[in-house]
């Protein structure tokens, strides 16, 4: 961050600037409060909901003595930091070891047997539960194996060579927890009411495995629509963003002019804004430098930003990526998201996206209503401009408030959510699953029908049978959704 010196009209929009006017004997902080002098005048600064929080204002110390005192009523520094939080506010964090928590994200990997699979209760015997495979991991130790989407599982066979049912209260330890190094399942048929066994088992072992930045990518010819499908399964981290960027030529070079990004299996999580900028602009390209995205402050910081650095309130399209390369822009006017699963409503990157290129093109969101978060945070540290350069080397405190809304160009938000262009099953049939990456296959074949014909009548049936679902393998992978995040050039506040 840029070391800004503020204009001394501005100087008395920040209550850190004001104190140091005030009488003081000695320029040393007591060092058992420094983190809880950090933690105050970070968030008097720049939380988003400063002005509500009456000990935060600006006018509640007249001196430094004063703040002083009351930094010292607090032990810790969590102790201050959550007694200066906004009552609903769940997505700003203290951290005590910025050195952990900002180490590079590692890629996906996890120890698996490559299965994705779900559990439902068995219609016709009490307490008994059948399994059924969603997918194969591809170039998982199950992709080599005898086992395929839509196969069902009622049983393993444990160490001692014991065939254990699968039930409501055994099944984590049996499919989750199991300590042995082969899961040996053993297969049956269902038709939706009666399992019958086929005797057939088959054995996976755990491997470590690392995912794949893509599940899957396609390329349909549908007369004068050609249509790009994306199966995305990971995070809109920068981790993948080159690898987006890749595949992004690849459907140029094949003249797609219709894209399907389908997130049924993704796992959520944050992002930045740059980040979901470069990914708008890999959907349009046609739109260089105009703004996508803009961010409100609090007031007082609003002021100076407008003042003195009005550009960094908004993000445009960029061209190229953080690396410089060339992003491959595919100049579309309609992209569709596939946006389902129990209890799955995306993230707040995927509705940061979605919000900012609705006023340049047409965005289908086929499934659920999103959750509504259009909260941006930053990194805070104990310096100067609130930069990591020239931090406090006396604690590894930093801050992660929120600090800012999100609107577009037009200045829609979605603080409520952002409803679907039409409904999908919530979660997928276990007896019509189809193939992924097939044109039969339900969720893709409503999507290429409302694409080609403008239909927005779901035909798919969603749960013929009533199946009860208890456990889908997707759902523990997708992790908490920390927020979008911004990076800023923060004036300097001579701290």
């Amino acid at each position: 961050m840029k070391e800004i010196i503020l204009k001394p009209l501005i100087l008395i929009l920040f209550i850190s600037i004001s104190l140091q006017s005030c009488d003081r004997t000695d320029d040393v902080l007591n060092p058992a409060i420094e983190v809880q002098d950090f933690v105050w005048k970070g968030l008097n600064a720049y939380y988003l909901y400063q002005e509500d929080i009456a000990d935060l204002s600006d006018t509640r110390f007249s001196s430094d003595l004063q703040l002083e005192n009351y930094l010292g009523g607090f032990e810790t520094p969590v102790d201050i930091f959550n007694s200066l939080k906004f009552p609903s506010d769940s997505r700003s964090l203290l951290i005590d070891d910025y050195t952990i928590e900002d180490s590079p994200l590692p890629l996906r990997s996890s120890f698996t047997t490559g299965m994705e699979f779900g559990l439902f209760k068995d219609p016709n015997r009490l307490d008994s539960i059948i399994g059924f495979v969603s997918h194969i991991l591809p170039l998982s130790e199950a992709s080599s194996d005898s086992i395929s989407r839509g196969d069902f599982f009622y049983a393993i066979i444990n160490e001692e060579a014991d065939t254990i049912h699968l039930k409501e209260d055994n099944y984590r330890a049996l499919l989750l927890n199991y300590p042995q190094d082969t899961l040996k399942l053993l297969m049956a048929n269902f038709n939706g009411d009666t399992l019958i066994v086929n005797n057939q088992r088959v054995d996976l072992v755990k491997k470590n495995y690392q995912y794949p930045p893509i599940l899957l990518k396609e390329v349909f010819d549908l007369g004068a629509k050609k249509a790009g499908y994306l199966l995305y399964n990971n995070d809109f981290s920068t981790n993948y963003i080159g690898d987006l960027n890749a595949t992004m030529q690849e459907f140029k070079n094949e003249s797609v002019n219709e894209l399907i990004i389908d997130l049924r299996y993704a796992i959520g999580s944050h992002s930045y804004a740059r980040t979901i900028a470069e990914i708008a602009s890999m959907i349009t390209g046609q739109f260089p430098n105009e703004i996508l995205m803009k961010e409100t402050w609090n007031e007082k910081a609003q002021i100076w930003f407008e003042l003195n650095q009005p550009d960094s309130l908004n993000t445009k399209f960029p061209s190229t990526l953080q690396n410089n390369e060339t992003i491959n822009s595919l100049n579309l006017t309609d992209v569709y998201i596939i946006l389902n699963g129990n209890g799955f409503n995306g993230s707040s990157a995927l509705e940061l996206l979605i919000n900012s290129l609705q006023p340049y093109i047409n965005v289908h969101v086929l499934g659920n209503t999103t959750r509504g978060d259009n909260l941006g945070s930053i990194s805070l540290y104990d310096s100067p401009d609130y930069d990591i350069f020239n931090s406090n080397l006396n604690h590894t405190y930093s801050l992660q408030p929120t600090v800012v809304t999100f609107s577009n160009k037009e200045d829609e938000t979605y603080e409520t959510g952002i409803i679907p262009t039409i409904q999908l099953c919530t979660v997928e049939d276990p007896l019509n699953l189809g193939e992924l990456g097939e044109i039969t296959e339900p969720l893709l074949s409503e999507a290429l029908l409302y694409m080609t014909t403008g239909n927005t009548g779901v035909t798919v049936s969603c749960n013929p049978f009533e199946l009860e679902l208890i456990y889908v393998s997707i759902d523990s992978q997708r992790l908490i959704d920390k927020g979008t995040f911004i990076k800023q050039d923060l004036p300097n506040l001579g701290r």
